[in-house]
């Protein structure tokens, strides 16, 4: 007890004694009350010490001992001053406690306000606050006698203090008993629910630990088929004087079940047959609670759903789950529009409609519109995703173009169709591909290299272009560890005058190394040949270029290769190879969501079917990636290392996504 209290009780012991003193002698005496007393009494004299008590009165202006000394020259004046403070923690050194520190910082009062100097009793007050805080947290953490000091001392300079929090952590509790009544009747999975839920005797008393081993073991229950599973409200019992506790957590698992039939509720955008296509699971399959989040992703993804409800209905005839779906639309139009510039690719303004469900379910109908200084495209596209197989879409598109570039110039229509097995974020696949048919009539200038003449030819082209990829990184947008692997090829006819066939082939491949935590290189080569028919007999618009942004950067779009000897133009080829090596480099700002990559590119295009490397043309520079939620957002700068006459000196692309 301080010097504080102990005057405090003294002073109201003597009060009652005097006032027991003083009835028992009025009642005494008969003389007149209101009497004059001999002497008058002087409020300001000071009180002489109790008699026989040997107890002087307290001085009330004396702080009490409390831990915390007092502030250098803390007069009235001196104490109203503002200060400014660093705050430190000490004595945590042997305890285990993980990321306290960073909880005690987020909700720190000292922490939180550090930048606002105060004066003494502010600054003592926020010290208080925060050691019950800290001893609150490491109660969390197991170390129930936890004991915090705060110590005040001056800092460095005279308005400036040095504000510490002494911890002893005392002995950490452990649990001597950790129960799950009712959780071997699950039988065989029992070990499994309890390896699950990980908190076991003789671990500390964490509280973060338990309500993660909760979590932990109820999604073990829905993985194993514990659809309709039960866990109780959890008991902690702490005795203080072992130093131990005990857990109890009643769980009845209430039958492992399977998968039954769908039922759709309210307006249905999809009828059951779709959504069992989307749903990674089958009737009679083992009920597991992840293929509902699965198909819950999946349903808004495409795009028609806004919100979905997916309910688990139990069958009692059957005893399986079956699964009540309601699904709130999204608006399914969608009005978009978009301008830009490119070197090479001139002006241009894009539009384009599209109704997601215009033919159900999910048949999505996009009108695009283009109109530049050299395209003008307009065009009609039906995809129909989700066709027969959850993932495989459908397309089909009719348009009809003119794009004019140096290399030639092309008045066009297209027919084409499609069916395809597409990767996406929810599920990213590690094989896909894609078979196709197009039809293409096109009217198109070029430059006739015998006679260095330009010249205009019509051409009726059947393709059957297809796809095989492998993707073996970590991640669709932005990977940093793994190689990716694709395969393209078109059987094609040109049907005009004397009709010949050919086809077209290409291979790409890129790695994703993680050289440090934040770096990773990455490389990409692709490989292109056309075998079958001459340069000149193939279409200007069917025949391979290089150079921009997604190819050789540095150089412009489509102008690396051979050119014609009269518009110094580039006039394509029939094989290509590039080359690519990048370090992306994650800068320590904004979040960490600030990239540097200083890249150096190669490539170049060939007459000969063959692609050679021993005329390649390099480009280097360096770029920037914002890292947003959708992925990067690229801005590459590059300068031909090789440059030949028309070749601009500085090249920028902008785009969404890594260059490869």
């Amino acid at each position: 007890m301080d010097q504080v209290e102990a005057g405090r009780l003294v002073a109201a012991g003597f009060a009652a004694v005097a006032l027991l003193s003083f009835s028992g002698t009025a009642a005494a005496q008969t003389a007149d009350p209101f009497q004059e007393l001999e002497a008058p009494l002087d409020p300001s004299a000071p009180l002489d010490p109790l008699p026989d008590l040997g107890v002087d009165w307290p001085d009330m202006e004396e702080r009490p001992d409390d831990g915390i000394p007092d502030l250098p020259d803390t007069s009235i004046a001196d104490a109203a001053t503002e200060r400014s403070y660093a705050v430190a923690v000490s004595g945590l050194e042997s305890a285990d406690v993980g990321g306290l520190m960073t909880q005690f910082r987020a909700l720190s009062t000292l922490e939180q306000n550090k930048d606002d100097p105060a004066n003494a009793a502010q600054i003592d007050r926020r010290a208080r606050e925060d050691a019950e805080l800290l001893a609150e947290l490491l109660r969390a953490y197991g170390y129930y006698d936890a004991l915090v000091r705060t110590r005040v001392e001056p800092g460095s300079t005279a308005n400036h203090l040095s504000v510490r929090l002494e911890v002893e952590p005392g002995p950490v509790y452990r649990f001597a008993e950790v129960e799950l009544p009712g959780i071997d009747a699950a039988g065989q999975d029992a070990a499994a629910l309890r390896e699950a839920f990980g908190v076991r005797a003789d671990d500390a008393v964490n509280a973060a630990s338990v309500e993660a081993g909760e979590a932990a073991l109820r999604a073990e229950l829905g993985k194993r088929g514990y659809a309709f599973a039960e866990v109780g409200a959890l008991d902690v019992a702490v005795d203080h004087d072992t130093r131990t506790a005990a857990l109890v957590l009643p769980v009845d698992p209430n039958g492992a079940r399977q998968f039954g039939g769908i039922r759709v509720e309210g307006t249905p955008l999809f009828d059951a047959r779709h959504i069992s296509r989307i749903a990674r699971f089958k009737p009679g399959d083992p009920y597991r609670a992840d293929r509902l989040e699965d198909l819950r992703r999946a349903l808004v993804q495409t795009g028609i759903v806004s919100s979905v409800a997916l309910r688990p209905v139990d069958n009692p005839e059957t005893k399986a789950v079956d699964l009540a779906v309601a699904l709130e639309p999204a608006p399914m139009r969608t009005i978009a529009g978009g301008a830009g510039y490119g070197t090479g690719e001139g002006l241009r303004v894009e539009g384009s409609w599209q109704h997601r469900n215009l033919i159900p379910p999910e048949g999505a109908v996009t009108l695009r519109g283009v109109l530049g200084t050299r395209e003008q495209l307009l065009s009609a596209n039906l995809r129909r995703s989700n066709f027969r197989k959850r993932d495989q879409v459908l397309t089909a598109q009719a348009a009809v173009s003119h794009i004019d570039r140096n290399a030639y110039d092309a008045r066009s229509v297209l027919i084409g169709a499609g069916i395809e097995r597409q990767t996406n974020i929810i599920w990213q696949k590690v094989w896909t591909w894609s078979l196709g048919a197009d039809l293409i009539a096109t009217d198109e200038r070029d430059v006739d290299l015998d006679s260095g003449m330009q010249r205009r030819r019509t051409f009726f082209i059947a393709a059957l272009p297809s796809t095989l990829s492998y993707d073996g990184s970590n991640d669709l947008l932005d990977p940093t560890t793994g190689f990716r692997l694709s395969g393209r090829i078109s059987p094609e006819m040109s049907l005009q005058g004397s009709p010949f066939g050919y086809v077209k082939g290409q291979v790409d491949g890129s790695f994703y190394y993680p050289a440090t935590e934040r770096v990773t290189i990455a490389g990409r080569a692709r490989l292109g040949t056309i075998l079958g028919a001459s340069r000149d007999r193939i279409a200007p618009s069917r025949r391979f270029y290089a150079g921009g942004g997604g190819s050789v950067r540095g150089f412009g779009y489509q102008s690396l290769g051979p050119r014609d000897p009269v518009f110094d133009d580039p006039v394509g080829g029939r094989s290509l190879a590039e080359f690519a090596l990048e370090a992306r480099i994650r800068v320590d700002a904004f979040n960490d969501s600030l990239g540097i990559v200083p890249f150096i590119d190669a490539g170049n295009i060939y007459t000969s079917a063959q692609p050679r490397i021993d005329d390649l043309r390099f480009g280097a520079g360096i770029g920037v990636r914002y890292h947003t939620r959708f992925g990067p957002i690229r801005v590459d700068v590059g300068t031909p290392l090789s440059k030949r006459s028309g070749d601009a000196r500085v090249a920028v692309y902008v785009s969404l996504g890594q260059a490869f």
